[in-house]
């Protein structure tokens, strides 16, 4: 395929993509070993060992908020994931909002994969020297820098050899985490603090307001499980796979975090002291791996980590990417990142996204900030990044929700009863903004950066009312596409799936 413009309304990716496909940007984007080995503790300080019921709760909010992606994938098929959907069924400047909440997520997540690649790495090294008073430390530039390197040769190249990666590496974390699981159980967990104990499935003596700030805490962990839903113009049989392929993320990320988190509580104990040394642990996984197994496997399961956060960085990069390629080629952008390589892959979009993930990172390297109070610059860097993305998707999620309601009741009468569910799941992420909020004091918290990220997409919509045309002849395009018909676009009279805004 060579170059094409952005006048050529056919330019599209390849369309060569699997259900597996798909699935693998889904979990590399939300890195279970990633989650797993620096999640809990947050959650661990909170509610002390209540922390797999934590996770339960949280995978049955998650389930709420992927009805309504999988609901929309079945009957919209685009690329560009919440611009597609959401400008399908609320209009175009909805999409749009929609559509930049998602890429900046995959943007911040990007900036935050570097941090965090740079921290894990300093944790290998530190565990293979058996964690002496004064470890070798590395620049977290230097190597986070490296980890954008590679991710920039394998994002640049055929994206399906990329979702291979993405499956590989989440493949082996998880089968670690298996056998350490296996391990931990067999031996019965921490026997001088309670064992095997199920009392860890109970909030006795807890607050709602900490449960609900604890429940809001682990949700950000599934954060990208709708990776997939960029991918409908690269995916075979997209209205089946794609839906397919967020559900399996949802459902087998929940149940491993749930089994995970029962191992980790039991695993360091369930009384104050274990308690404690879960929540004070910089890698909870292979913190467990080498109590139990011994240092090979503790240095196994950190190199793990590394390479979850490195697919972290890689899918989200990949994403971002291709949400800005999309929104280029509808005009809502240089023409240059609209454009196709000859291997049909959007490299310049990508190359723009992995440069602006280098010059945020180099930033923050050199000015000392963000400071988070962890001790560790590169987790700092990590955590403030990735939740100013957590809570930008939050924003993203919650206009596909209102779009499902609306869906459902112009168009899917006959399940009109599910309506709830997106209902309950918009309530949802508003209690998510309201425990993230409450207890800021600075204009400069990731919650406010988030908004402030997102206010930028209304300043240019208010600013440039002709872009809302654009996005509209772009999304119809498309949608008459992925039906079969020659749909012209809507011309202000009502025609097509939505009437093009007037300028």
């Amino acid at each position: 395929m060579s170059q094409n413009t952005l006048s050529d309304a056919s330019v599209k990716p390849r369309r060569n993509l699997t259900l597996w496909g798909a699935l693998g940007l889904s979990l590399g984007i939300v890195g279970p070993s990633l989650a797993m080995s620096g999640n809990g503790q947050g959650s661990a300080a909170a509610v002390g060992k209540a922390v797999p019921l934590i996770f339960v709760l949280g995978g049955l909010c998650i389930l709420l908020i992927s009805h309504g992606f999988v609901r929309l994938t079945q009957r919209y098929s685009g690329g560009g994931s919440a611009y597609a959907l959401v400008g399908n069924t609320l209009g175009p400047r909805a999409g749009l909002f929609s559509g930049w909440g998602i890429m900046i997520t995959y943007l911040f997540f990007a900036i935050g994969n570097v941090g965090a690649m740079g921290s894990f790495v300093n944790a290998f090294v530190a565990n293979a020297q058996n964690n002496p008073a004064h470890p070798t430390h590395v620049p977290w530039l230097l190597s986070g820098g490296i980890g954008l390197a590679l991710a920039t040769m394998l994002a640049t190249r055929e994206f399906r050899s990329v979702v291979k990666v993405l499956l590989v590496i989440e493949g082996i974390g998880v089968a670690c985490m298996a056998i350490l699981s296996i391990v931990v159980l067999a031996k019965g967990g921490n026997h001088h603090a309670g064992g095997l104990t199920l009392s860890v499935f109970s909030f006795k003596g807890q607050h709602f307001s900490v449960i609900m700030g604890a429940v809001v805490g682990a949700l950000l962990s599934w954060g990208g499980f709708e990776g997939a839903a960029a991918l409908g113009e690269e995916t075979n049989n997209p209205r089946r796979n794609i839906p397919r392929a967020l559900l399996a993320c949802v459902v087998g990320s929940s149940i491993l975090f749930v089994v995970v988190m029962f191992v980790q509580t039991v695993g360091f104990g369930a009384n104050s002291a274990g308690v404690t040394a879960f929540s004070h642990s910089g890698n909870s996984l292979a913190q467990l791996g080498h109590n139990y197994v011994g240092l090979w496997f503790s240095l196994v399961l950190s190199f793990t980590a590394i390479m979850s956060s490195f697919g972290c960085l890689l899918g989200s990069a990949g994403t971002a990417g291709r949400l800005l390629f999309t929104f280029s080629r509808d005009g809502v952008g240089p023409k240059v990142w609209g454009k196709l390589d000859k291997r049909g892959e959007p490299t310049s979009a990508l190359t723009a996204i992995i440069a602006i993930t280098f010059v945020v990172s180099l930033i923050s390297f050199v000015a000392g900030h963000p400071i988070l109070g962890t001790g560790d610059s590169a987790l700092d860097m990590y955590f403030y990044y990735s939740t100013i993305g957590a809570i930008a998707l939050m924003v993203a999620y919650l206009m596909v929700e209102i779009g499902t309601i609306k869906h459902l009741v112009t168009e899917r009468r006959e399940k009109i009863v599910e309506v709830v569910i997106p209902i309950l799941g918009s309530a949802l992420i508003a209690a998510v903004f309201y425990y993230n909020v409450k207890s800021q004091t600075s204009w400069t918290a990731a919650p406010f950066v988030a908004f402030a990220a997102m206010l930028v997409a209304v300043v240019i919509l208010v600013a440039m009312p002709a872009i809302a045309v654009k996005v509209s002849k772009g999304l119809t395009r498309d949608l008459g596409e992925a039906e079969g018909k020659n749909m012209p676009a809507s011309s202000g009279h009502g025609k097509g799936p939505f009437p093009t805004p007037e300028v």
